[in-house]
C-alpha cells in the first residue's frame, strides 16, 4: 500500500504537510494544515476569470465586461520559464549550470501548479494599499484569492516562489514563509544542493555517469499533498535535456520498480527544455504529459525512476 509520508526528496509543488490550496470546514481559509503558518486572506475587489498563465506569477484576466487585463501577483517571485534564471536571485542556490536548470524545472512546475489551480477559473483579485495598482510594463499587481486561499502565499508557503522584495504589507509573513520553506528544502529550495537528488546514469560497466543523451531526471515529486491517490497531478517527474542539441524521446519509457510504464509519443526536447509527466490526467503538451492513471505510481518510501530509449535501452536510472 502506497503511504503519505514525508518526501525523502524533492518537494517542486505542494509541501508535505500541506493539504492543498484550500481550507476544510474545520479550518480558516489560509491556514496551513498542522498549523505550519497563517496569513490573512484580503478581501477581494473584484472577481474576474482567468484565461491564460504566463508563468508562476503572472496570468492574463478576463473581467465581467468582457475587457482583458494581465495581473503580476504581488510579494512573489517563481523562477523564469521564457527565459534564464540568475541563480544568485534565489538565496543558497549556487551560481553554477546546475543550479539554474534546477531553478528552470522549479519554474515549469510553479506556472503547472498555477495553471492546475487558476487556469479557467473564476478569482478575486485585492490589492495592497502599500502598492500602486500597476507595476512594470503596467501589469496589474494584485493578491489573487482562490477558494479562499491567498494564492500568493501557498506559492511562498510551497517554496514555489521567492519572496520578492516590495513594501507590501503582509512582507513579514511572506518572508517567514520563505524561511520555513528554504529551511526544509521545499520546491525551487531543493536547488540550493542540486546533487542531493542521486543520479545514477547507466553505461557501460554500469558507471555513475550522466547520460550520454544529455538527457536528467530534474525532479521526482512522489508525495503529493494528501492522499496520493486522489491528487495524482501532485505525483510527477520532470525531464530536461541538458544536451546541446534537441531530443527525440517519441518511443522512450518511463517506469518504476513495480514495471508500470508510461510511453512517450509524438515529444522532441529542445536543449535546456523540460517535460513533466504527471500521474493523473490532463491534455497533453510539449512540456507537460500525462500518464492518465488511477492510482498513485510512485513510492513515497523510496522507488527507482527508470529511462529507456526507443529501442528498450535504459539510459537513466534514478534512485530515491
Amino acid at each position: 500500500m502506497r503511504r503519505v509520508a514525508l518526501g525523502l526528496i524533492v518537494v517542486l509543488a505542494i509541501a508535505a504537510g500541506c493539504s492543498g490550496f484550500t481550507g476544510s470546514p474545520s479550518q480558516p481559509a489560509g491556514t496551513a494544515v498542522d498549523g505550519q503558518s497563517m496569513v490573512d486572506v484580503p478581501e477581494s475587489a473584484v472577481t474576474v476569470s482567468v484565461t491564460a498563465v504566463v508563468d508562476g506569477d503572472t496570468i492574463q484576466i478576463a473581467y465581467e465586461n468582457g475587457t482583458t487585463d494581465t495581473v503580476r501577483l504581488v510579494g512573489v517571485d517563481t523562477p523564469e520559464v521564457h527565459a534564464e534564471n540568475d541563480p544568485a536571485e534565489f538565496e543558497g542556490v549556487p551560481e553554477t549550470d546546475a543550479g539554474a536548470s534546477c531553478l528552470r524545472g522549479a519554474g515549469a512546475n510553479a506556472s503547472s501548479l498555477a495553471k492546475q489551480h487558476l487556469l479557467g477559473e473564476t478569482v478575486g483579485l485585492a490589492f495592497d494599499p502599500n502598492l500602486d495598482r500597476r507595476g512594470y510594463y503596467d501589469r496589474l499587481l494584485a493578491y489573487v484569492v482562490v477558494d479562499g486561499t491567498l494564492f500568493n502565499y501557498r506559492l511562498v508557503e510551497t517554496g514555489q516562489a521567492r519572496v520578492y522584495d516590495s513594501e507590501f504589507t503582509r512582507a513579514e509573513r511572506f518572508y517567514a514563509a520563505e524561511e520555513t520553506a528554504r529551511s526544509e528544502r521545499r520546491g525551487l529550495w531543493r536547488c540550493v544542493d542540486p546533487s542531493a537528488v542521486t543520479r545514477t546514469a547507466i553505461a557501460d560497466g554500469g558507471t555513475t555517469t550522466d547520460s550520454a543523451s544529455g538527457l536528467a531526471i530534474a525532479t521526482i515529486h512522489a508525495d503529493a499533498a494528501g492522499n496520493d491517490n486522489e491528487n495524482l497531478n501532485d505525483e510527477y517527474v520532470t525531464l530536461t535535456n541538458t544536451g546541446d542539441a534537441s531530443l527525440d524521446l517519441s518511443g522512450w519509457t518511463v517506469s518504476d520498480e513495480a514495471g508500470h510504464q508510461y510511453t512517450f509519443t509524438n515529444l522532441t526536447l529542445d536543449s535546456n527544455a523540460s517535460v513533466t509527466l504527471y500521474t493523473g490526467s490532463g491534455t497533453d503538451t510539449d512540456t507537460e504529459r500525462y500518464w492518465s492513471r488511477d492510482r498513485a505510481v510512485w513510492n513515497n518510501d523510496g522507488d527507482t525512476v527508470s529511462v529507456r530509449n526507443a529501442s528498450g535501452e535504459t539510459v537513466l536510472r534514478q534512485s530515491y
